[in-house]
């Protein structure tokens, strides 16, 4: 497996492995900043593509990074996520711990290039986590994956800021059926943990798209 450049350091994935139980531990306390992590007030209020399909959702985030890049040169990282395409930007080592075998993409891949409604986005091989769906996609301006068990939403949404500027809006809903063993599943336990993941998946979003703006001005 050749490991991408832009993947964290090993001391990094170790801090992130830190982050996980810590985060975890003091879920109460820190929801209320990771749940909007780099969100403006109206981006975490607005209503955003993807949104009707789970209506009534007992658990939201919406968190955003902005990426010194323009939609049409972020847009092509989010068309080939997934593993088995060009994996999901986060914390490679810690993801395949659990056996995902995913492959962070440091390079724009064509063969991955043509998302269509109704296509997979896996999170691991068949016979791990059951996979994502894609309900809805729109060029340079969302993509909607959708889970069926709980009734779930990730939706990564695109705004631009201005021409060289991009914000890349992550919003996930999900409605578990409200009980005490689904409460300590997916808010005690999922809901940080997805926070660590997702929070270093922006972060390598932006990393890559902005390295393909460097490579084109000869930086």
């Amino acid at each position: 497996m050749t490991t991408s450049k832009f993947n964290p350091t090993v001391i990094e994935e170790g801090l992130g492995a830190l982050a996980i139980p810590l985060c975890v531990a003091l879920s109460p306390f820190l929801r209320p900043w990771y749940y909007k992590w780099g969100a403006t007030d109206t981006e975490v209020n607005q209503p955003l593509p993807g949104d009707d399909q789970v209506p009534h959702p007992n658990m939201e985030n919406t968190r955003a990074i902005t990426i010194q890049a323009p939609i049409e040169d972020v847009w092509p990282w989010l068309v080939q996520m997934g593993q088995g395409r060009g994996g999901l930007y986060s914390y490679e080592r810690l993801e395949n711990l659990v056996g995902c075998q995913m492959q962070n993409a440091d390079r724009i891949l064509p063969q991955h290039q043509d998302l269509k409604v109704g296509d997979k986005v896996m999170l691991a091989p068949e016979g791990g986590p059951p996979p994502f769906i894609v309900t809805a996609i729109e060029t340079n301006r969302a993509i909607i994956l959708t889970g069926e068990q709980p009734p779930t939403t990730w939706g990564f949404i695109l705004d631009p800021v201005d021409e060289n500027r991009t914000r890349l809006i992550i919003r996930f809903r999900q409605d578990y059926k409200p009980n005490l063993a689904n409460f300590i599943i997916w808010r005690v336990f999922t809901d940080p943990i997805n926070f660590v993941m997702e929070r270093k998946m922006l972060q390598g979003f932006k990393l890559r798209a902005e390295n393909t703006i460097s490579g084109k001005s000869g930086k």
